[in-house]
């Protein structure tokens, strides 16, 4: 691109140069001739003028008479009729001459002739100036196009490295702009696409961290569910209920999967409907049961029955199971599952017996990355995002005890 640049511009100023410089050259040539032809004219007129004086005051014509006229490298001749020829000055040779002559009313006849070697000096010297001047034109234009093309080729060149960075997977944004606007549209949309892009992979990242961490708990359920049909293997009655318990844990987990897809591609998408916020319960106590067991911890169930919630099971299903572990893995004591009507909405608190949330911490536990101990600090920011995806929210209400609170819609059949 460098090479056409310069190519192109000095193409410009050539043609530049011969449309002006050619006929300046000519017209500068035809000046000079005739500016020496005038001279030549001029001193024929005077010494024509001086003849005529002297024959008409009747003193003779002789060289003296007009020497004073004839410059150097010029020749006079004067013819009078009757007289012999007088001249003054050396004639010069070649075929190339200035020459004037001019007759007076007697006859007389003045000749003036110069050599062209001075005005072909003048006329070399006045080429070689314009020649110099087009040379020095010429080489402006090469730095000027030299410059030019490294100004425009850097650019480009950075540009190309962007798209480059982009396409091996760093869509850090370079923020450069370079003056011309044409080049800063193209790192503007470059710069645009490398933050979609940078946004786009965090998105797949955090869908990757929220279904690995949502899916840990319910597969240990799944787990220890499984254990339990092995060790109770001679009792067919027992192995069924088991199982299919356990089927409903993998359609709960299916659930959760295609929920966290959906919410990642549209938080707004519209899926809550009428459920039996009881049975959403029993599940949470059939699927703990195994580990509150293991761990000598109890669940215990206050407060309203028969309360029609507006939701996705499998979403408010989640959030339950995230604080119940929550409080597992950082509380202690009885876990208290509390149901409870606050004016159109029903709310469903989560409370244990332990030393509850650092002040230090306050509402910054459903932040992503804030723990109290060393966990991932995920599960309490994703079970926010979906209880808020479905339509509800939840909230932190007690530090100490602490108590989470799940608002969820209330059917208007209750």
């Amino acid at each position: 691109m460098k090479r056409r640049m310069i190519n192109s511009l000095l193409g410009v100023v050539l043609v530049v140069v011969a449309v002006f410089c050619v006929p300046l050259a000519l017209v500068e040539k035809r000046t000079i001739v005739n500016s020496a032809q005038d001279r030549v004219d001029a001193a024929a007129v005077r010494v024509l003028a001086l003849v005529e004086s002297r024959l008409a005051a009747g003193e003779p014509v002789t060289g003296r008479a007009f020497e004073s006229q004839v410059t150097e490298g010029s020749y006079v001749e004067v013819q009078v009729p009757g007289q012999p020829v007088v001249s003054a000055g050396e004639r010069p040779a070649g075929n190339h001459l200035l020459k004037a002559v001019e007759r007076g009313n007697s006859g007389e006849t003045v000749t003036v002739e110069q050599s062209r070697e001075d005005v072909d000096h003048e006329i070399a010297n006045n080429l070689l100036l314009l020649g110099v001047v087009a040379l020095l034109a010429v080489q402006a234009a090469v730095a000027l196009a030299v410059w030019q093309a490294k100004r425009l080729a850097r650019p480009l060149t950075d540009l190309a490295e962007t798209a480059e960075r982009l396409g091996s997977g760093d869509p850090r944004p370079r923020d450069r702009r370079y003056g011309v606007p044409e080049l800063d549209r193209v790192a503007e949309v470059l710069d645009t696409s490398a933050e979609r892009i940078a946004r786009m992979l965090t998105a797949e990242r955090r869908l990757a961290a929220d279904a690995s961490h949502q899916l840990r708990t319910p597969l240990t359920a799944l787990s220890m569910r499984l254990e339990e049909i092995t060790a109770l293997a001679e009792d067919p009655e027992t192995v069924k209920e088991e199982a299919t318990i356990a089927l409903q844990q993998v359609e709960r987990l299916t659930d959760v999967v295609q929920r966290l897809l959906t919410t990642q591609r549209d938080p707004r998408s519209p899926t809550a409907v009428a459920f039996d916020l009881d049975e959403v319960i029993k599940q949470q106590v059939e699927e703990w049961g195994p580990t509150l067991r293991e761990k000598g911890r109890v669940l215990s169930l206050e407060g309203l029955h028969g309360v029609t919630a507006v939701g996705t099971p499998g979403t408010v299903a989640q959030v339950l199971a995230t604080l119940i572990e929550n409080s597992l893995m950082h509380g202690a004591g009885t876990i208290t599952l509390r149901i409870r009507p606050s004016g159109t909405s029903v709310v469903v608190e989560v409370q244990d017996q332990g030393a509850g949330v650092p002040a230090d911490l306050g509402n910054r536990v459903f932040e992503r990355a804030v723990s109290g101990r060393n966990s991932t600090g995920i599960g309490l920011a994703v079970a926010r995002d979906l209880a808020e995806a479905d339509g509800g929210r939840l909230e932190l209400l007690s530090l100490k005890p602490a108590v989470f609170a799940l608002f969820l819609g209330r059917s208007h059949q209750d």
